[in-house]
C-alpha cells in the first residue's frame, strides 16, 4: 500500500487537474438521482420490516377485510388545580356547550381536494344509516345541540355514562352505545363524573391504496382540521381557562416532513463552522502581514464542499435505484462523514506540511501519502464495513441508513485521496507562486510574499507544540500510564454492568420536534385516553355453511363450545 501511495503520489502532482476533475465528475454524475429523492416519513414504512410477521399479517387484513380507519382527535382538559394538584371535572354544562360550539366548527369545515368540497360527513366513518361514528360525550344528545335541554342537561349525560347500553335515549345518533371510557378520560374506576377531559374521536374511512381519491380527501380534510384547530379552536378553549391537544392521522408523517426542513438551516450552519474550522486551522502560523498567503481558506472550503458532495452523491445513487431516504439519514449522515472529512483532511494537509521544504512538490506529496495514506485507507474501510454490515438489519429505517453511509464514507475516502490531494497540490503551488488565498489568479511580489526563510524557521502550532512537549512526556510517566489504563478500564467495566439497565423501545414523541403540537397530545394520550390500540384475531378458511361446526368454535353464546376462540380470549382477558 505504501508503494502504491507513492507512486500515485507522484503522479496526482504531475495530472492534478486531470485528478480533480475526474473524480469530482464521477460524483456529479451519481448526484443527478437527486431528481428521483423521496423522503418515507410512515412510521410503518420506517419501524417494520416488509418480511416481518407483522407487516404480513397486517397486509392480509387490509386486503381480504379493510385497512383500519383514520383517527381524528381532540383532548379538550381542565387544568389541575395549584394548590391540591387535582384537576376539577370537565362534566359541567358550560364545558358541554363548549364541546357544542368546537363540533359545529368541526361540521362546517370545508376542505378543497381537487377541485372538490370535502366535509367531516364525506369521509366519516358509518356503519349504520348516514350518521357518522363519533365518540363524544355529545352522542348522549344525539349530537344536537337541541336535545341538550331536552334531555336534562348535564344530568342525562351523568345518568347514560351508568345505562349507555340500556336506556334507548342513550345510545348514539348512528344507534350503537358509547362507551364513556372511549369519550372521557382523568378518572378513577368507573367514576366518570369525576373526568377531568372530554375525548373526541373522529373515525374517518381508510383505503389500502394511499393515492386514492378517498385517502387524498381525508389528507386534504385533515389538513384543514389542524389548521383549525390551531387558529379557530385553541384560542376559544384558552380563554376558558382549559386545554386542548390535537392530532390527525396524517399528523405524525406531516411532522416529520416538518422536521426534516427545520434541520437544513442546522445542517448548513455546522457545515459553515467546521470550513471556519478547518480554514484557520490547516494554515501556517506565519506573520499577519503575509496571512493571506500562507491561509488556507480556499482549500478548506473545497474541503467541505467535497464532503457535501460525497453525501450527496450517495443520496443520488440510492435514490436512482428507488430507495427512499429516512430523516435519520438527512439528519446525521451530513454530521457523521463531516467529522470523517474533516479529520483526514487534517491528516494529509499537517503530512504534507511536515516534509522538508527543500524536497520537491512531488517528493513532499510522496512522502505524505506514504505516511498517512495506508491509515486513512484501513480507517476509511473500517467505517465503511462497519456500516455496510448494519445493512443486514432487518428495521428498514437502521438498513437503509446504514446503506447510505456506507457509500457516503466510501465516497468521502475516494474524494479525499483524488480530489483533495490534487487540491493540496494547487494550494501549494499558488503559495510558491505568491498567489493569494481565495484570490489566486492576484500574485504579488515577491519581496511582499512569503520567504523560504520564513517557511524553513515555520514554528509548530500551539496544538502540535503540546501534544509534543506536554502531552507526550506525561503519558509517557510509568504512574500516568497505570492511572489512565485504570481509570478507563473502569469507566468499560462499569458501562458493561450498566448495559442491562437501557430500556429498549421507541417514544413517538422522540422522534417528532420538540415544538410539535403533537408532544402535548402524547402526554394527554398516556394521561386520559383509557383505551388501547386495535387487537385482531382472523380466522382463516372459515366455513360460513349451516352444516359446519365451525361457528361453535369461534361464538360466546351459551350453544357454543367453552373453549371457543371468544371463550378463551374472555377467559385470559
Amino acid at each position: 500500500m505504501s508503494r502504491f501511495y507513492r507512486t500515485y503520489g507522484a503522479w496526482v502532482v504531475k495530472h492534478p487537474a486531470l485528478v480533480l476533475c475526474s473524480s469530482v465528475a464521477i460524483v456529479l454524475v451519481l448526484c443527478l438521482g437527486l431528481v428521483h429523492f423521496k423522503v418515507e416519513t410512515r412510521p410503518e414504512k420506517l419501524w417494520v420490516g416488509p418480511g416481518s410477521k407483522a407487516a404480513e399479517e397486517k397486509q392480509f387484513f387490509d386486503s381480504h377485510l379493510a385497512p383500519f380507519y383514520r383517527i381524528e382527535q381532540l383532548i379538550l382538559a381542565t387544568i389541575p388545580d395549584t394548590k391540591h394538584g387535582k384537576a376539577p371535572s370537565i362534566v359541567t354544562e358550560e364545558n358541554i356547550l363548549l364541546l357544542f360550539e368546537i363540533q359545529k366548527k368541526v361540521d362546517g369545515l370545508r376542505a378543497n381536494y381537487s377541485g372538490l368540497t370535502v366535509s367531516l360527513t364525506d369521509i366519516c366513518l358509518k356503519p349504520l344509516g348516514d350518521d357518522c361514528a363519533t365518540q363524544s360525550v355529545l352522542q348522549y344528545y344525539k349530537m344536537n345541540r337541541e336535545n341538550f335541554d331536552d334531555y336534562g342537561g348535564v344530568e342525562h349525560a351523568q345518568y347514560c355514562f351508568q345505562h349507555y347500553t340500556s336506556t334507548e335515549t342513550c345510545l348514539s345518533a348512528f344507534q350503537a352505545p358509547v362507551d364513556p371510557s372511549t369519550a372521557l378520560g382523568g378518572f378513577s374506576k368507573n367514576n366518570f363524573s369525576e373526568a377531568s377531559a372530554f375525548v373526541v374521536t373522529y373515525p374517518v374511512n381508510n383505503a389500502i391504496d394511499e393515492s386514492s381519491d378517498e385517502s387524498g380527501k381525508a389528507v386534504a380534510w385533515e389538513k384543514a382540521f389542524i389548521q383549525l384547530v390551531k387558529e379557530g379552536l385553541l384560542p376559544i378553549v384558552q380563554s376558558r381557562n382549559l386545554t386542548l391537544s390535537f392530532s390527525s392521522e396524517s399528523s405524525i408523517e406531516e411532522e416529520l416532513k416538518r422536521e426534516s426542513t427545520a434541520d437544513v438551516i442546522t445542517i448548513a450552519a455546522s457545515y459553515l463552522v467546521m470550513f471556519a474550522y478547518i480554514s484557520v486551522t490547516l494554515g501556517d502560523s506565519c506573520r499577519l502581514s503575509t496571512f493571506y498567503i500562507s491561509s488556507k481558506v480556499l482549500l478548506g472550503l473545497s474541503g467541505v464542499m467535497l464532503v457535501m458532495l460525497s453525501v450527496l452523491g450517495s443520496v443520488g445513487f440510492f435514490s436512482a435505484i428507488g430507495v427512499k431516504s429516512t430523516l435519520i439519514i438527512m439528519e446525521v449522515i451530513p454530521f457523521l462523514v463531516l467529522a470523517v472529512g474533516v479529520d483526514n483532511m487534517c491528516i494529509l494537509v499537517h503530512a504534507v506540511k511536515r516534509q522538508s521544504i527543500d524536497l520537491p512538490l512531488e517528493d513532499r506529496v510522496s512522502n505524505a501519502l506514504v505516511e498517512v495514506g495506508p491509515s486513512i485507507t484501513l480507517a476509511s474501510l473500517s467505517e465503511v464495513l462497519a456500516f455496510a454490515v448494519g445493512s443486514f438489519i432487518p428495521m428498514p429505517a437502521c438498513r437503509v441508513f446504514s446503506m447510505f453511509a456506507a457509500l457516503a464514507v466510501l465516497l468521502d475516502f475516494l474524494l479525499q485521496v483524488t480530489a483533495f490531494v490534487a487540491l493540496i497540490v494547487f494550494d501549494c503551488l499558488r503559495a510558491e507562486d505568491n498567489r493569494i488565498d481565495c484570490f489566486p489568479c492576484v500574485k504579488i511580489p515577491s519581496s511582499f510574499g512569503v520567504s523560504e526563510e520564513d517557511i524553513r524557521q515555520r514554528r509548530d502550532g500551539l496544538l502540535a507544540r503540546y501534544m509534543k512537549e506536554v502531552h507526550a512526556p506525561i503519558l509517557g510517566l510509568w504512574g500516568v500510564k497505570i492511572v489512565v489504563i485504570a481509570v478507563f478500564l473502569a469507566f468499560g467495566l462499569t458501562s458493561i454492568a450498566l448495559c442491562k439497565r437501557i430500556e429498549s423501545g421507541l417514544e413517538q414523541k422522540i422522534v417528532l420536534p420538540r415544538d410539535s403540537y403533537l408532544q402535548g397530545y402524547f402526554n394527554n394520550v398516556s394521561e386520559y385516553l383509557r383505551i388501547g390500540p386495535p387487537l385482531y384475531f382472523v380466522v382463516k378458511n372459515y366455513n360460513y355453511s349451516l352444516e359446519s361446526r365451525q361457528t361453535n368454535q369461534l361464538c360466546s353464546i351459551s350453544q357454543c363450545d367453552s373453549n371457543s376462540l371468544l371463550n378463551e380470549i374472555s377467559r385470559h382477558h
